[in-house]
């Protein structure tokens, strides 16, 4: 067996691994960069409009054989660990007719996401995965492992293969809303795994513990019981965040705002756990609809997506008159809508998302904007990654024979963290298992 990591040796995002046999080629993850190679930020509007060919040129697209359309005998598989564009961002460009196994939560929410920018589903010729269920990939045995993480249906991977194991870690934490799933990995690794592919994205930035979703729930309440408005900037992806903000609501009194886009992506994740969503059963969730996504919807294919919240929406007056009862969800592109919003003035901001945004533009000018107005400014955060002590804990419930670096820009760290033996691959580099 014969592993490549394609990207992601020696930075986070941009992830793709291959592994192959005599007779069967997968590919685990094809990413986004979120850094070019000289580690500045990744913009792909520079790319856009490249020919194919160009984009392999120029190392945006690993140069790959019998993944693009047109190309060879096509490979066998690609699984996708979590939706996070950093491990599928670049699928759009992969053939159709490739084999995907994705998680069908994973699935439904990147699928719910492209509808709201108007883009084609991906995946078309996909299996689903579920969590210990073993399923194979011509003479490649996958075993998922259902991880802790901020994006909902996240997985590990055990590939077995010519009498040799590989664990793909994926991006995990322990610290987040599904520390079962965390704790029973624990006492469940694999064993005698001969390589463990290991994340390591908060190596170099942290060595303490990161707070947990419980330890931010209480920071949300304080704020909450304050008799203003309090708007929160988080990813409408991060299921666990938003399970966390509406726990808070729930224990204030307060009702949640949240956009048709949240709607939707929380309606789909209901139907895989007891995820809040508009509905009878959640009566203090309302919709209000901005104007710029209102009307993009309402000029796509797919404007049923709007009506069928209509029933719980909210008016900016039914806000404004009482605005210290609510909770909303908030995003640069709502800037127009808050605008006409009088009870926002004084209020709290609670900045829930990488500090790194912060800095740049759209967020800097649209937290500027509500500074101008008065509001106050909290941060409430943690990260959806796991912590070196999670990692030192990960490894020894494992005990690999070997630890290769992945998703970190800090490699050479791990030799002074870890007491295993570390393979450094660079990008490209090819390991005999």
């Amino acid at each position: 067996m014969n592993l490549i990591i394609h990207r992601g040796s020696d930075e986070i995002g941009g992830s793709c691994v291959g592994i192959e046999t005599k007779h069967t080629r997968i590919l685990i993850d094809f990413g986004m960069p979120l850094v070019e190679r000289d580690k500045s930020e990744f913009d792909f509007r520079k790319y856009k409009d490249l020919p194919l060919n160009e984009l392999i040129q120029k190392g945006v697209l690993p140069n790959i054989k019998g993944i693009y359309p047109g190309g060879e005998k096509l490979i066998d598989g690609v699984l996708i660990s979590h939706p996070h564009q950093d491990h599928y961002g670049l699928a759009t460009f992969l053939n159709e007719d490739l084999r995907y196994f994705i998680g069908e939560a994973a699935y439904r929410i990147i699928n719910t996401g492209n509808i709201y920018i108007n883009k084609n589903p991906l995946f078309k010729n996909h299996s689903f995965i579920e969590t210990g269920k073993l399923f194979t990939i011509g003479d490649i045995r996958i075993t998922p492992y259902l991880m802790d993480h901020s994006a909902f249906d996240s997985y590990a991977f055990l590939i077995e293969a010519d009498s040799k194991k590989i664990f793909y870690s994926g991006d995990f934490r322990g610290h987040g809303r599904k520390t079962r799933a965390y704790k029973w990995f624990l006492h469940n690794a694999p064993k005698d795994v001969d390589y463990l592919l290991l994340e390591g994205t908060m190596i170099g930035r942290s060595t303490g513990k990161e707070k947990s979703e419980s330890s931010l729930q209480k920071e949300f309440e304080n704020l909450f019981r304050e008799k203003k408005i309090n708007l929160v900037c988080t990813s409408g992806q991060n299921i666990d965040r938003l399970v966390t903000i509406y726990k808070a609501c729930i224990s204030t009194g307060k009702t949640l705002i949240i956009d048709p886009y949240i709607a939707s992506i929380l309606q789909e994740s209901s139907r895989f756990a007891r995820i809040h969503h508009p509905s009878e059963s959640f009566r203090n969730i309302r919709v209000m609809f901005p104007w710029l996504l209102t009307n993009r919807m309402l000029n796509s294919p797919h404007r049923e997506y709007i009506y069928k919240f209509a029933k719980h929406k909210i008016t900016r007056e039914e806000i404004t008159r009482s605005p210290e009862n609510f909770v909303m969800i908030v995003r640069p592109s709502m800037k127009l809508d808050l605008e006409r919003v009088n009870g926002i003035d004084g209020g709290n901001i609670i900045y829930s998302l990488w500090e790194g945004y912060l800095k740049k533009e759209p967020t800097k000018g649209f937290i500027d904007y509500l500074l101008r107005r008065g509001c106050i400014l909290h941060k409430i955060h943690t990260g959806g990654h796991a912590d070196i002590p999670t990692l030192k804990e990960f490894v020894n419930a494992i005990k690999p024979g070997h630890i290769i670096p992945i998703h970190t820009f800090s490699a050479d760290q791990y030799k002074n963290i870890f007491d295993y033996p570390l393979v450094e691959l660079t990008d490209g580099q090819s390991l005999k298992i």
